[in-house]
């Protein structure tokens, strides 16, 4: 049952940031695209997605590095380098834009 209690809260703390994330591509990012010229259009999902995960890694580093620093899930999730991997290609999708000029996605 613990188990379950821990991959439950898992669930909402992913869903959570996806919902933060919608919340931030959709008022945030949207407007600050537009002002630069930047069209927001496509597969804009791979933008939401790209800052829910820029934002899950801030989390993570942040409660990993403070309150949980003997917690071995946080340890194990920030010495991860899929974990890693997946921020440098978020960072990519959600910067890439300004430097092109468009939305290529």
């Amino acid at each position: 049952m613990n188990e379950i209690k821990r991959v439950a809260s898992r669930l909402i703390e992913f869903t959570v940031f996806l919902s933060i994330g919608l919340f931030f591509t959709m008022h945030i990012l949207r407007p600050i695209y537009e002002t630069f010229g930047i069209q927001f259009i496509g597969n804009v999902w791979m933008n939401w997605f790209g800052v829910s995960y820029i934002l899950f890694v801030l989390y993570s580093v942040i409660i990993g590095l403070t309150l949980y620093k003997g917690s071995v899930f946080f340890r194990q999730r920030l010495t991860s380098s899929f974990f890693w991997f997946v921020f440098v290609g978020s960072t990519y999708v959600v910067f890439i834009p300004f430097y092109i000029g468009e939305n290529p996605f």
